[in-house]
């Protein structure tokens, strides 16, 4: 399933074949990296969790770089800071099933950790996001259609009342840097 920037799409839900819910998901990112002479360029995956209590204010945590989640069930297994490589250059896999019954929405995001100058999507050459479960996709985006970007809602996974995971486009683009995007991935969205 391509994804679009279409608002409509972001409210369908992607579940996995017998209605059983999502239960283990991986996300790739890939960019091309910097020209010759400039600085790397350095995105990255973000995972945003939210309990059942607060499922659109702070995150209860953040997975990204140089973390993984409290249970071990969110974390990034690759990371890159210059986009050099083969495939994806970030990989991010999701236990969705291990979550605790305390958790209720998980929030996949795209950000640019840029230390020099300020980046946004149209600055770096095909960057891409893919989403799947086993060997099927879910969702694939590039992102052209917000160039002016510098960091993006893709999905969010929701756990519904029979505790199952399914999943819903939320592709928006902000302009806020790594730390303050955090703040803002809860209000994107249907909670």
């Amino acid at each position: 399933m391509r994804g679009s920037s279409d608002p409509q799409r972001g409210k369908e839900s992607v579940m996995s074949s017998l209605s059983k819910g999502l239960a283990k998901v991986e996300v790739g990112l890939a960019w091309d990296p910097s020209g010759q002479g400039e600085p790397p360029h350095d995105l990255d995956i973000v995972a945003a969790t939210y309990t059942t209590e607060d499922t659109s204010g702070r995150p209860e945590y953040l997975v990204h770089f140089d973390s993984r989640s409290p249970d071990g069930t969110i974390t990034l297994n690759r990371d890159s800071k210059t986009g050099q490589g083969f495939g994806f250059d970030e990989v991010m896999t999701l236990e969705l099933d291990r979550l605790a019954s305390t958790y209720a929405r998980v929030v996949i995001g795209v950000t640019i950790q840029q230390t020099s100058g300020e980046l946004v999507f149209g600055d770096v050459g095909n960057v891409r996001v893919r989403i799947r479960e086993d060997h099927v996709d879910l969702l694939e985006h590039g992102f052209t259609d917000i160039p002016n970007a510098r960091s993006a809602t893709v999905a969010e996974f929701v756990r519904d009342e029979d505790d199952t995971w399914e999943m819903r486009e939320i592709y928006q683009g902000f302009d806020a840097d790594p730390s303050a995007f955090a703040d803002l991935m809860g209000g994107s969205g249907s909670s």
